[in-house]
């Protein structure tokens, strides 16, 4: 019991002093946070200038998001407020993560006008972890290179070319590409493309060069003779691009081969998975190239054996 001394307050006057209801300061009091120094003759509460002090860190550290628990961590010096700062900065970093992708969705949900099941699988796909969408693109690719030893590393290194982590403020179009292209890598039949494709440049590559430049000396190439052909209206099965094919693959090359090897590459889902990469990496997306490869293998198609 306390009479005299230093100047001590009830919990009421506590409450006037520093603003804080009465019914917090005592829950405070009773969970330990805030111990009293002593008992009044009617029983009540007593703190000191000391408690005052303390109070005002507790208030401090509560308006901050720590726990009741964390308070009393700091106030026994089990930790340092320091160290409890660094944890909930990660959290509050996680948590805005989260409500940024949740934003992003939304958005999306309300320009897609969405409805309950697509709504369902877009939060999903789009609250994966990290670790899981790496898992998601790790299992695609290593099923698309599964025994390729020699690939051509231009291509090997694109398709693998994907962010594991969706930014930390993601646009509702990163999310929109993300999820379409965790859609396009679950489909079979685009992983069944995607492996003839890798197959292709595989064979190709070792047959033309060692060199990552060579495959894209080719693709640039394609783009600018058979992409102009085609811009202009060059007819495949015409003379003009008969001997288009022979100044972009030189003569007495073997067409039929070319055909087989460039016939499963102009399928436009594997451009729009190169397309996507680049919205969620957020670099510019390559230019479109596919209109280019369907025009050569429209014309090797019509020239085989020229």
């Amino acid at each position: 019991m306390i009479d005299d001394g230093p100047e001590t307050f009830t919990i009421g006057q506590l409450a006037r002093r520093t603003g804080l209801p009465v019914r917090t300061i005592r829950y405070w009091s009773d969970t330990g946070a805030l111990p009293p120094v002593g008992r009044s003759h009617g029983g009540y509460r007593l703190y000191d200038a000391g408690c005052v002090a303390r109070l005002e860190l507790v208030r401090t550290l509560r308006e901050l998001g720590l726990s009741l628990d964390d308070v009393r961590r700091v106030l026994a010096r089990e930790v340092t407020v320091a160290e409890v700062a660094a944890a909930h900065v990660a959290a509050l970093d996680a948590q805005i993560r989260a409500l940024r992708v949740s934003r992003a969705v939304l958005s999306t949900i309300a320009r897609r006008q969405s409805d309950t099941q697509e709504t369902t699988l877009m939060n999903k796909l789009a609250r994966l972890s990290a670790r899981e969408r790496k898992q998601i693109i790790d299992d695609f690719t290593d099923e698309v290179f599964a025994g390729l030893g020699d690939t051509n590393p231009h291509f090997h290194a694109r398709v693998r070319g994907v962010a594991a982590e969706l930014p930390d403020d993601p646009t509702p179009l990163q999310v929109d590409a993300w999820i379409e292209l965790a859609e396009l890598v679950e489909d079979e039949a685009f992983r069944a493309l995607m492996r003839r494709v890798a197959e292709t440049n595989s064979a190709s590559f070792r047959e033309r060069s060692r060199e990552p430049a060579a495959y894209l000396a080719f693709a640039k190439k394609v783009a600018l003779l058979a992409g102009g052909a085609q811009e202009r209206g060059v007819a495949p099965e015409s003379p003009e691009a008969d001997a288009l094919l022979t100044e972009l693959l030189g003569a007495g090359a073997d067409r039929a081969t070319l055909l087989e090897r460039v016939g499963v590459g102009p399928d436009l889902r594997v451009e729009r998975y190169f397309q996507l990469l680049a919205v969620i990496n957020g670099y510019e997306q390559p230019p479109s190239a596919a209109a280019a490869f369907q025009w050569l293998a429209a014309a090797l198609r019509a020239h085989v054996g020229s």
